[in-house]
C-alpha cells in the first residue's frame, strides 16, 4: 500500500467480528494483555523501563555492619557544659571556683565530646567520653567520672 487515506480503518472493518482480530474470545482483555498491573514485570519483561526510568530500583550497594545500625548515644560538647552549669547552678556558683557536679547521664546524654572550651572546674559524670574532652576538663581543674 502506498499510505493513501482510505475510508475504512481496521476498527471499522472489524465491527461485529466478536474478537476484533485477536483470536479466541478474551485474549485481548484484562491485565494479562498488558503484562501485568503497576510495577509487575519490572525484573523481566519490562526490564527496559526499569533501566531507563528506575535504575536504582533493585540496587543494593555496600555493606552496613551491625555496629553501624545500633543507635548512637546523645552527645554533648565540652563547650556546652558552661551554659548547662549556668542553667543548673546560676552565676554565683560559677564565680566561686569550686568544682560543680554535672550528671550528664541523668540529663539524658550518653557521650561527652571535646569541641569548645571550658574555664571552670567541673566534676562530670557521663557513661562515655572522648580523650580530648577529658583533657580539657582536667586542664580547667575538673574531673570526668565514667567508663571512657
Amino acid at each position: 500500500m502506498n499510505g493513501m487515506p482510505h475510508k475504512l480503518r481496521k476498527t471499522r472493518k472489524l465491527r461485529g467480528s466478536r474478537t476484533m482480530g485477536y483470536g479466541r474470545v478474551g485474549q485481548h482483555r484484562k491485565s494479562g494483555d498488558r503484562g501485568g498491573v503497576g510495577k509487575a514485570g519490572g525484573r523481566d519483561h519490562f526490564w527496559i523501563r526499569t533501566v531507563k526510568y528506575e535504575p536504582k530500583r533493585f540496587r543494593k550497594i555496600g555493606f552496613k555492619p551491625p555496629s553501624a545500625k545500633r543507635p548512637r548515644p546523645p552527645t554533648i560538647n565540652v563547650g556546652e557544659l558552661m551554659e548547662l552549669a549556668y542553667k543548673l547552678y546560676g552565676a554565683e556558683a560559677l564565680k566561686r571556683g569550686e568544682p560543680l557536679e554535672l550528671d550528664l547521664e541523668a540529663l539524658g546524654y550518653g557521650k561527652l565530646l571535646g569541641e569548645g572550651e571550658v574555664s571552670i572546674p567541673l566534676r562530670v559524670r557521663v557513661p562515655s567520653y572522648s580523650e580530648e574532652a577529658k583533657l580539657k576538663i582536667e586542664e580547667a581543674g575538673g574531673e570526668v567520672l565514667g567508663e571512657g
